[in-house]
Parts: structure tokens; sequence; C-alpha cells
């Protein structure tokens, strides 16, 4: 206790980490503000039904990535999902377009010109997807006419989500952590206050009282240590350098290692592929209303659903495998490694060694990205043995992950700047591991 209160006193000592801290959770609490917002045009009072809905299935998902503003009707209603979406999209179209691939090798200014594309689509995605989310709000709560209503609050919506991405922006320029990233778990915390008093009331009130509670407490806390060992495991390559004398001095000689994520993609496929399960409820509006269309749209509202889950698991490992594809190039690394003098031990340098890594990588991303799967679809199982829907997306699946990914890599960034100023870090050992790249630094 004693060394966690000069690390608060530390952190405090140091002007430009107590700025970004500070200007971190004032964007936040900006955030935190807008979500209560209502709509112009809203009766928050007619909303008690609305609430309601949201609180199951599918749409319990998008309120807890809100924040709860889904469920509110807030300005801020349709959330960042809608940049991941469009971010998504930029991504594959990376791969597949060799007009996107130039702009992705020309550094800086590439990076500009795709994140400008990817608001341009954001906007484009948030057009469809707000006349969808106007839909569930009851006719009862709306105080205006119809088409005043869709085209006031269409365009309060869009401007919403940039705003929303603006202040995400901000966090990672001047603030601590990657600003999206932090954003979503923001979001994903706000609910868990209400999901655990929910849950402890539903208990008391029935099934097995406080005993119970205990021990879905218990669970989950083995599930967050779970995750903490999904996010950091990695698989070490033994790198022998070559000795090279120059001058007096002698360089190389020594035995390193390259540490290679169990899980590189972090919880991106997840996020990836929450992102593309939302898409059919966003888009239902707009198809048609036949028998095989409904049991569509009813079978992926629903989290629980056998098909939902089954095609939840296999998008997490194709996106696994796509997003380390991306983030690990093991041509790269054999070409540094070469350069540098050095070699794996018993594989020759070059093309060897890429393909050497290439398999390591793909041995262990395969039991990685299954393993990320099952906790992913966790809260499905919670739900069926009669955990409240609120409370049951807190035992795994993207809301879990993401909490303890980004909490990691917000502290590795706090810990960077008090080792660079010669204090002590967070953990006696001096060293907190993050997982992988952040959303924010990857979309």
């Amino acid at each position: 206790m004693k060394s966690f209160i000069q690390t608060l006193k530390n952190i405090y000592k140091i002007e430009e980490l107590r700025s970004r801290i500070l200007f971190t959770l004032f964007i936040i609490l900006i955030y935190r503000l807008g979500s209560e917002v209502v709509l112009p045009g809203v009766d928050p009072n007619m909303l008690e039904s609305f609430a309601a809905r949201t609180q199951q299935g599918v749409l319990g998902l998008l309120d807890m990535f809100s924040g709860g503003a889904f469920s509110n009707a807030s300005i801020f209603a349709l959330g960042i999902m809608p940049y991941i979406s469009a971010s998504i999209i930029i991504q594959l179209l990376t791969i597949a377009i060799p007009y996107f691939q130039r702009m992705q090798k020309e550094g800086e200014s590439g990076r500009r010109k795709i994140n400008q594309i990817t608001r341009y689509l954001t906007v484009a995605v948030l057009v469809l997807q707000a006349p969808a989310y106007l839909t569930q709000i009851p006719q009862e709560a709306r105080l205006l006419s119809t088409a005043m209503f869709n085209l006031s609050s269409i365009i309060i919506l869009t401007a919403g989500t940039i705003f929303v991405m603006w202040l995400g922006e901000r966090i990672t320029e001047k603030g601590i952590g990657n600003g999206i990233s932090l954003i979503i778990m923001i979001g994903i915390i706000a609910r868990l206050p209400f999901a655990l008093t929910s849950e402890l009331t539903d208990r008391l009130n029935g099934q097995g009282g406080l005993v119970a509670f205990l021990v879905e407490i218990i669970f989950l806390l083995l599930v967050i240590a779970v995750s903490i060992l999904l996010v950091q495991g990695t698989r070490r390559i033994p790198v022998q350098y070559a000795k090279r004398i120059v001058g007096n001095k002698q360089y190389g000689g020594v035995r390193q290692y390259i540490p290679l994520k169990v899980n590189a993609a972090g919880v991106m496929p997840i996020i990836f592929a929450q992102a593309i399960m939302f898409l059919p409820l966003s888009f239902a509006k707009y198809s048609s209303t036949g028998e095989v269309m409904s049991k569509f749209v009813a079978a992926f509202a629903n989290y629980t659903s056998v098909w939902y889950n089954v095609v939840f698991a296999l998008l997490i490992i194709v996106f696994t495998y796509f997003y380390t594809a991306i983030i690990m190039n093991p041509t790269q690394m054999a070409e540094d490694m070469k350069k540098n003098g050095g070699f794996i031990p018993g594989v020759k340098p070059g093309k060897k060694t890429s393909e050497f890594i290439d398999s390591v990588m793909s041995k262990i991303t395969l039991p990685g990205s299954i393993f990320l799967a099952l906790v992913a679809i966790l809260p499905a199982f919670a739900s069926l043995l009669g955990i409240q829907a609120s409370f049951a997306q807190f035992f795994g699946g993207t809301s879990l992950l993401i909490m303890v990914g980004v909490v990691l890599d917000t502290l590795q960034q706090i810990e960077s700047h008090l080792l660079m100023r010669h204090y002590d870090g967070l953990m006696k050992s001096g060293r907190v591991k993050g997982r992988a790249g952040g959303v924010a630094s990857s979309i």
C-alpha cells in the first residue's frame, strides 16, 4: 500500500503525465455527460419500455458498448461502433485493392488519407444505421412529427458519433492511452454497477441468495485471471547474434529471444467480429419481411442462440488470423535479423527463417484464436445458467477482454513515463505487459 501511494505521488510530480491523465479524465467526463443528453423531440419519461427492451439480446450488447446511451435515446446512442465497422471495411480494402495498398505504403501522408476515407465511410454507415435505430424508439415517446423527428435525429446521431470519434482522437493525441479503446471501455464499465446491483437483487429475491452471487463473483475473477494470461501469453524464439569486432569493441555473440504473443491480435478480432454481428440487426429495417428473413434476424438478435455463437466464434478465429497477418511480418523480421547478424539456431537465415517464424506463428495462433472464441461466447453460457443478461456480459466476450486489454495498455503507458524519469514503475518488476496494439492505434 505504501509503494502504491508513493507511485501516485510520483505520477503527480511528473507535470506532463499529470496533465495527460487530467485531460483524459476531462474528455471522459464530457463523453459520459453527452451519453445522458436525450435526442431533441424525445420524451425521456416515455422510454421505460424501450429501456427494458434494450436489456435483452444484441440490443443489450449495443447498449453496453454505448454505456447506456443506446437505451437513453441519447445523442451518442450509436456510440463508436459505426466507426469500427467502417475501419473493418477499409482494412479489408487495403488487402484487396492496390490503390489502398499504395496509400498504406506512403507513410504518414497515406495514413492521413486512409483515416479521412474511414471518416467519410463512417458517415455513410451512420446514415444507414441511424434510421434503423430510430424505428426502435416507441411512437409515444416522440414529440415531433415523423418526418421532422427522423431528419433531425439522423443529423444529430451522425454528428454525435463523429464527435465521439473526435474525443477519442484527442485522448490519443493529448491524453493517456488509446482514445477509442478507452471510450469503449468506459462505456462498458459504466454498465457494471447497474449489472452488479441488478444481479444481487435478483439473487436475494430468488434462488441461491448471497451464496450464489458470491460464487458468480469468484468465477468472474477466475475468468479475468484467464483473460490476463490470454492477453500476456508469449512463445519465445531464441536468436543467436554472431560476434563482430569493430575497433576495440566486440558486438554480438549473445543469445536473445523474440517474444511472439499467443494472442498477437489482442481484442481486435472480437471487436471486428462483434461489429459484423451487429449488422443484421442494424440493417433489418431495409430487408424484405419474409419468414426466412424473420427467422434470420431473430437468430442473430439473440446472443444465446446456437447460430449466433457459432458464427461469432468462427468470425473471431478468422479475424485473429487476419489481424495477426497484418501486424506480424515474418519476412521483415527475418530480414532485420539478418541485417543485424542474427540467426535462429538450426535455421538458415533469410527465407528459411521467415518460413520458420510463420510456421510458429500459425501454430500458436490456432489455439490462441480458439481460446479467444471460447472466452467470447462465455456470456451465452452464463445467461443460459440463469444469470441476468446485463451481468452475463461481464463473464467474458468483448466486455471483459476489452477491459483487461485497455487497462494493461494504459498502465503500460503510465509506467513508461515513470521509468523514463527514473521512478519506480507500477509493478516491483518494473514492467507491465500490454496487449499487442490497441483499438485506437490499429483502426
